[in-house]
């Protein structure tokens, strides 16, 4: 497999555990599941369990294991033919996931910002209406 197309599939492969990782780890759909496991990855009595819990509420850790299922199932490797292929492309998979999920925290975050604005303008404009209306009557 040439350099360019193991590239393409690294792109690729990165989106859905990306997504898996930050579904889970941050959307509402399982926010009780990861209530759980944050109350017990903080209340747990040993150590083995509470870190167990905790790598379902950080999606880094996450990534890393959605990562290294996805090449069990699709036998991808990067750069090298034998285990050191899978081994470059778990720890390649995790930082392109990774940064796919800044970019969308960070999208997210400007997406949020720009609500409030819109909706502090829009109170502005409604507050500025009662006062017009106030002097008319």
């Amino acid at each position: 497999m040439s350099l360019g197309y193991q590239l393409a599939w690294l792109m690729i492969l990165s989106i859905p555990v990306a997504c898996v990782s930050w579904t889970i780890t941050h959307e509402e759909v399982f926010r009780e599941p990861r209530e759980y496991c944050q109350r017990e990855s903080k209340l747990a009595r040993s150590l083995p369990r509470r870190k167990f819990f905790y790598v379902l509420t950080c999606e880094y850790c996450f990534s890393h294991y959605f990562a290294a299922l996805l090449l069990i199932i699709t036998r991808f490797k990067l750069l090298y033919p034998d285990w050191r292929g899978y081994l470059v492309a778990l720890f390649a998979l995790v930082w392109v996931a990774n940064q796919y999920m800044s970019i969308y925290n960070r999208l997210r975050l400007d997406i949020k910002h720009e609500q409030v604005e819109i909706q502090d303008k829009q109170e502005d404009v409604d507050l500025g209406r009662d006062n017009v209306s106030r002097r008319a009557a």
